[in-house]
């Protein structure tokens, strides 16, 4: 932490390229398989939510297949992830890629609110826009504090999202939690809270409708699949000289509980996905949508 690209000085025998890259001191091959893992799970990530995007069109039922509260959990938990990330002082990759997480989130919600629209003449429209208008105007106001007071942040806390975020570990052993890192340990056990709450929403809609119809089984596979190669890339990470296993796994806590967590609820949704594969749509309105698709075609 604190060396300038390219300075291996303070970081002997370490990778040139993770330095010049990440700012990250690598000196053996665990901690490059950590970085490598890291990097695979971020574009995961930024992969997953493509599927949806084309099974929204294609099914044109996205508002009744996902839970609203699965989106904006999701959206709640990029946005304090992108918060982190400037309370962290991190690089400019690790920026971009949470103001990503942000956009694709929008995206996907501006979809839902569009086929609520064309599906059901209105309805509940009202209150899911409002939503959206002011969590879109909270991440503008946000971004823009935060970033005129990012360059004052003296002591980087840790933030790990669905990011690969460079760690901020104790040279020496245990050590009270800083300030900054009581922020961003709380920020991180937040959201990785609304990850966790997001999924239950869309596994009761899902067993209600007794049906997966509408939903992408790849933005599933794909997030399982990056939280998977997280968990393993923060685990393989070395502790900093003179530090334990177990406060560096301290340290990381709630985004180790969040990554593993939403895992173990994506197998249920796809045992769900398994469950619901021959199943028909459990309303009159989603037939509706789909054969009035095929005539369209």
């Amino acid at each position: 932490r604190g060396l300038r690209p390219g300075n291996l000085s303070d970081c002997p025998n370490g990778s040139r390229w993770v330095m010049d890259v990440f700012n990250e001191c690598a000196q053996d091959g665990r901690d490059i398989a950590s970085v490598v893992l890291g990097l695979v799970s971020i574009f995961c990530f930024a992969a997953a939510s493509f599927p949806q995007f084309y099974q929204a069109c294609k099914t044109g039922i996205m508002d009744r297949a996902l839970s609203i509260y699965f989106l904006l959990g999701w959206l709640g938990g990029d946005l304090l992830n992108l918060i982190g990330s400037f309370l962290a002082d991190q690089l400019p990759l690790q920026v971009y890629t949470a103001v990503y997480y942000v956009l694709a989130d929008l995206v996907m919600l501006s979809l839902y609110c569009y086929y609520k629209v064309k599906n059901r003449g209105g309805g509940f429209t009202a209150p899911i826009n409002a939503a959206f208008v002011f969590l879109s105007l909270g991440m503008v106001s946000t971004v823009s504090f935060l970033g005129r007071g990012a360059a004052g942040v003296q002591d980087p806390a840790t933030f790990k999202g669905r990011s690969l975020l460079s760690a901020h570990m104790d040279e020496l052993g245990l050590k009270p939690f800083t300030r900054s890192e009581i922020v961003g340990f709380t920020i991180g056990s937040i959201s990785s809270v609304l990850y966790l709450c997001s999924r239950v929403p869309q596994i009761y809609t899902n067993y209600k409708r007794k049906s997966t119809i509408g939903v992408s089984y790849s933005l599933f596979a794909l997030v399982m699949l990056g939280n998977s190669l997280y968990g393993l890339s923060v685990l393989l990470k070395n502790p900093e000289p003179g530090q334990g296993e177990g406060d560096y796994v301290l340290h990381h806590l709630p985004w180790l509980v969040g990554s593993l967590g939403v895992l173990s609820l994506d197998v249920v949704i796809s045992f769900q996905f398994l469950a619901y594969r021959r199943g028909r749509p459990s309303t009159r309105e989603e037939r509706d949508a789909l054969l009035g698709e095929q005539g369209d075609s």
